[in-house]
């Protein structure tokens, strides 16, 4: 009997996919427990509809990321620090303090996670970082860090 799955269940399958279930077992475990429902027409149509919805989400997302992305490439953030005299910061530039700039000079809010820096900036001057929006969609965002 093929059934869709309403939950994970370990060693058996995922939420959302279909499997093919005895019938003891689908009749006396996984419809009492309201763990899965019977694959058919009404349920199937659900499920490609839930699916279809899912889909159209991420590419919604996915178009925000990108005009993000597209936005944050003509952007050049400077920031602030305190350097000493042959151009060494003091402590350095971290992702946290790029995002706290990012959202106060431009107002885009983003994820002090979602920026790939290696290690701090400890020099001044002007420097280009990727930032992952989304997955698949990267922004290059240019840095200049310049002393007070």
């Amino acid at each position: 009997m093929k059934v869709i799955l309403k939950a994970d269940i370990k060693g058996v399958g995922k939420k959302d996919q279909i499997i093919e279930a005895s019938d003891g077992y689908a009749r006396n475990f996984l419809f009492p427990k309201k763990l899965a429902v019977e694959a058919n027409n009404e349920n199937m149509s659900k499920l490609n509809a839930k699916n279809q919805s899912k889909a159209y989400q991420k590419e919604q997302e996915k178009q925000e990321a990108q005009g993000i992305a597209d936005k944050m490439s003509k952007i050049l953030l400077k920031i602030e620090v305190k350097a000493g005299e042959n151009g060494k910061i003091f402590g350095g530039v971290s992702s946290k303090e790029i995002a706290e700039n990012l959202e106060k000079q431009y107002s885009i809010k983003i994820d002090k996670k979602k920026i790939d820096l290696k290690e701090t900036i400890k020099t001044l001057g002007t420097e280009t970082i990727n930032i992952k929006l989304f997955e698949g969609v990267v922004g290059k965002l240019r840095i200049d860090v310049i002393s007070k």
